[in-house]
């Protein structure tokens, strides 16, 4: 790109190239200030009326959900559920009581719960985009305006904001809005999962975005970070033209995956229900290397029972017949509390009970989901690996491989705290494989919030201190003879993802449309140049220096 205009730069989450001109958000309703109070008399029907709006948008975003797939199924369930919280709506009724009109207590039950979640930090900090999308919804279903969000544009556009509702990411049109920029957010925020699922070409925490306004035309590369404003129109569309050339070729790779001198790593999808197996499975990715099975427990009142688990499991059992699928049992707590299990309030639910940390004190539900996931196995003619989140202790490895091999199953753990990579050797004494979650191994290792556009550097996957445990975990698989897999975010990285080959890992899982590009970069280097590129990132103390010895290594 040319060095002569100005340019806004970000951290850059989804590689390609477009030229169009920005558009931003319409503005999000407003309330007129000194709505008249409620009398007594009309307070029921005013709850009612607040209670409808709510269910309304509820269903919207259920209705969204189901033609949705993959992490955009998973948003659209948990913001639906938000809408019709007990606590959420208990709060607006309240002030209702006491002669609020229901707009004003949507707002005000809203600020409320966003001061709390403020508090708590973490990954609850990351759900007040959510709640404050679903506060506007209401409002305009209150208002009689028309549903909030992103108008479909009526030409290519590059979308620019100052954050996104992960329900607006989810609903877009990758034909009409062809790149993605925004002043918040990290790298494995919800957006940037969504945009990488959708392959719009995405940068975040881009400081200096606000100066630039809806009509002016700018060049966005994803994998520099960079959007140039009012670019020469001739170099901008020889870069889009090799980038289109770059993304047919890289579309064109069939699997497998395997380095340039034939040495097997394996390709594998991240998937959360049957749709988005089935079309993951249209791709060349050779399995599923993180099926997440959160999607059946949101949006619940009730535990869905092991007949009905089992037939949403068997669908991507069978979408992937006589392939790997490797399930992660449920990762709820946090930001994903399940309505059905006993949790406490907690200060920072981050650090809390998430993840297998839920069955200590609701052992059943562990033992359900696996009886669940053996059926499936069993009905299917399968054997899936199974792996639990948010492992900690060798002894928490064992008791999961216990009840995991009592059922005829494959048992592994997820390596997501840094307790685990320290200890990865003792944990595969009791387990099989493991699996390396870098969007939280980032976020633990370096004591930062991922959606924080402040820390976006600290949970940037190319942290050398992240990619040193990454290194120690694959080092114990390599002494045992057991598969390292990475299943986060920066195995859809095609640069990073060869670094982590290199680093040790034998399967890389990532986003469907991310799954071309992987295999395709992975096809063009050897595993030699691979190890010199690890070796030479571990050496450095920052990600911008580690992506640049990468690159000097790889292209040099």
């Amino acid at each position: 790109m040319t060095e002569t205009r100005e340019a806004v730069r970000g951290t850059p989450v989804v590689p390609g190239v477009a030229y169009a001109p920005v558009i931003w958000p319409s503005p999000r309703p407003e309330l007129e200030p000194g709505l008249p109070r409620i009398d007594a008399s009309s307070r029921d029907g005013e709850k009612l009326r607040f209670e409808e709006a709510a269910a309304v948008v509820a269903q919207r975003l259920r209705d969204r959900a189901s033609t949705a797939s993959g992490a955009a199924t998973e948003v659209l369930l948990a913001n639906a559920a938000m809408a019709v919280d007990r606590g959420w709506l208990g709060a607006a009724q309240k002030l209702i009581a006491d002669g609020t009109p229901a707009e004003e207590a949507a707002a005000q039950a809203t600020e409320q719960f966003v001061v709390l979640f403020t508090k708590m930090g973490g990954l609850m900090a990351e759900r007040v985009t959510d709640l404050r999308d679903v506060r506007d919804r209401v409002l305009s279903e209150l208002l009689g305006l028309p549903e909030p969000g992103i108008s479909t544009p009526e030409t290519p556009s590059i979308l620019c904001a100052r954050d996104l509702a992960p329900a607006d990411t989810a609903g877009l049109d990758p034909e009409m809005i062809v790149g993605l920029v925004t002043v918040l957010g990290g790298p494995t925020s919800h957006t940037a999962i969504i945009a990488r699922q959708l392959g719009i070409p995405c940068v975040v925490a881009a400081d200096g975005l606000e100066s630039v306004t809806a009509g002016t035309t700018v060049l966005l590369d994803g994998e520099a970070g960079e959007l140039v404003v009012e670019p020469d129109p001739g170099e901008a569309r020889s870069a889009v033209e090799q980038s289109r050339a770059d993304r047919a070729r890289i579309q064109g790779w069939k699997g497998p995956g395997r380095t340039s001198d034939g040495v097997s790593v394996s390709i594998l999808a991240n998937v959360q229900d049957g749709a988005g197996a089935r079309s993951a499975s249209t791709t060349a990715a050779e399995g599923v290397g993180l099926f997440r099975t959160e999607l059946c427990f949101l949006d619940r009142d009730s535990e869905p029972g092991i007949d009905e688990q089992a037939e949403i499991y068997a669908e991507v059992l069978e979408a992937f017949a006589e392939r790997k699928v490797v399930i992660r049992t449920l990762d709820a707590g946090s930001d994903k509390p399940l309505r059905f299990v006993r949790q406490v309030d907690e200060e920072n639910p981050a650090l809390g009970v998430r993840g297998i940390r839920i069955a200590a004190d609701n052992p059943g539900i562990l033992s359900r989901q696996l009886d669940a996931i053996a059926l499936a196995a069993n009905r299917t003619r399968s054997q899936p690996w199974v792996m639990a989140p948010m492992i900690a202790t060798a002894a928490e490895a064992a008791s999961f491989a216990t009840e995991v091999r009592a059922r005829g199953l494959v048992p592994g753990v997820m390596i997501e705290v840094p307790a685990a990579a320290l200890l990865a050797d003792r944990l595969l004494e009791h387990v099989d494989f493991l699996s390396i979650g870098t969007n939280d191994l980032a976020q633990y290792t370096m004591a930062a919030d991922r959606m924080s556009p402040e820390l976006a550097s600290f949970t940037d996957p190319w942290q050398p201190a992240v990619l040193a445990l990454v290194a120690r975990t694959a080092d114990a698989g390599g002494a045992t003879g057991k598969p390292v897999g990475i299943c986060g975010e920066a195995a859809a990285d095609p640069l990073l993802a060869c670094v982590l080959v290199g680093l040790g890992a034998t399967s890389l899982s990532c986003a469907a449309a991310a799954v071309p590009g992987v295999g395709a970069k992975l096809g063009t280097v050897t595993l030699d140049t691979c190890r010199r590129a690890a070796e030479a990132v571990l050496a450095t103390s920052d990600p911008v220096e580690a992506r640049a010895a990468a690159t000097l290594i790889f292209e040099g």
